[in-house]
């Protein structure tokens, strides 16, 4: 396999907007009637709520990239791989749809959020609309694994909604373990990115060994992504975040390091106070986030963050790709793993 210079962060997610974008707007135009489209448009920051061009997306394409670099990892052009890119974006952007409803989020990317400007009902049915298009874009695709991308793109929606619904459930009991929880963030976090980084390379009807080691590597590095975001639910400068200290907490989420601190023994306090019925007073989320830590539920997830992300590497290494290739992937995975806390 002939070997490039590897390029910078910065060069990949530029260059998979740059590519990405105007097949993305393209398939909103076509594939969404008119009230959906306006507000997919919406929502992807290319108009306002009145449908009059912005020209604007904070959308950082982290999974159109590593789509594209999976097209590329099978032998193909990065251009083989824009239905992948396109198709995993269209439906990373229908959890969004759906998780700020569920949330109750009333902002994304420093904009009023799609079901506060157009309603629930309209917002939902735009984020089903994107993933209609997303399977119409796979299977229309002129390569040989169309069928079989399409396929493994709606498991990976499956996964990733059962695991939302299990987060939602976990809400509502006490007796949540961490290996339940484990199984979620693979669902709800890994999935998605595990089937971006195999998607280009299942599009183009790579060997079965080669995708499953993409998507195994993904699932990994979105492991650690869901504990890194866990801890930054709790212990995150609100300044990166754009999230209260603790706001996590405040709505007693079963997150990692919690539950991993719920598990641990010599817990009592932090039980009668997380699962208690009360509201938590401010001062209550403080002694929570204190009790989480001095029960070693955050050094647990920041360790198994560090783990899952060198599993990641580790299997990328066994993997038979441009040595390009397989050095950007690794950068856009300390880029999503790595953020500050």
């Amino acid at each position: 396999m002939t070997t490039m210079p590897t390029p910078s962060l910065t060069e990949v997610l530029d260059s998979a907007r740059t590519l990405v974008e105007p097949a993305l707007r393209e398939t909103v135009r076509t594939h969404l009637g008119p009230q959906m489209n306006r507000i997919a448009r919406y929502h992807f920051g290319w108009a306002d709520a009145e449908g009059r061009p912005t020209g604007t997306w904070g959308g950082k394409m982290v999974r159109p990239a590593l789509a594209l670099l999976s097209a590329r990892a099978a032998g193909a052009a990065v251009e083989d791989g824009l239905p992948a890119a396109v198709a995993v974006e269209l439906v990373h952007n229908f959890s969004l749809l759906h998780d700020d409803i569920m949330d109750g989020d009333e902002t994304r990317r420093g904009r009023t959020t799609a079901w506060k400007v157009f309603g629930v009902p309209g917002a939902i049915l735009a984020g089903d609309a994107l993933v209609t298009a997303a399977e119409s874009v796979l299977l229309s695709a002129p390569a040989p694994g169309a069928r079989s991308a399409a396929l493994s793109l709606t498991t990976a929606t499956r996964r990733m909604i059962d695991g939302q619904a299990a987060d939602s459930e976990f809400e509502g009991r006490r007796d949540v373990t961490l290996p339940e929880c484990v199984s979620m963030a693979g669902d709800k976090t890994g999935a998605l990115l595990g089937n971006a980084c195999a998607l280009g390379a299942d599009l183009q009807g790579a060997e079965g060994h080669l995708v499953e080691g993409l998507g195994a590597f993904g699932e990994h590095v979105g492991l650690a992504f869901q504990l890194v975001d866990d801890l930054l639910g709790i212990w995150g400068d609100p300044d990166r975040t754009g999230k209260q200290v603790g706001a996590d907490l405040r709505v007693r989420k079963k997150s990692l390091p919690v539950v991993a601190a719920l598990d641990a023994s010599g817990a009592d306090e932090l039980r009668a106070l997380y699962l208690g019925p009360e509201p938590l007073t401010e001062p209550d989320i403080r002694r929570v986030a204190t009790l989480v830590e001095r029960a070693g539920g955050r050094d647990w997830a920041q360790n198994e963050a560090d783990r899952q992300l060198a599993a990641a590497e580790r299997r990328l290494t066994t993997l038979d790709i441009p040595e390009d290739v397989r050095d950007a992937l690794a950068e856009v995975a300390g880029f999503v793993v790595g953020r500050r806390l």
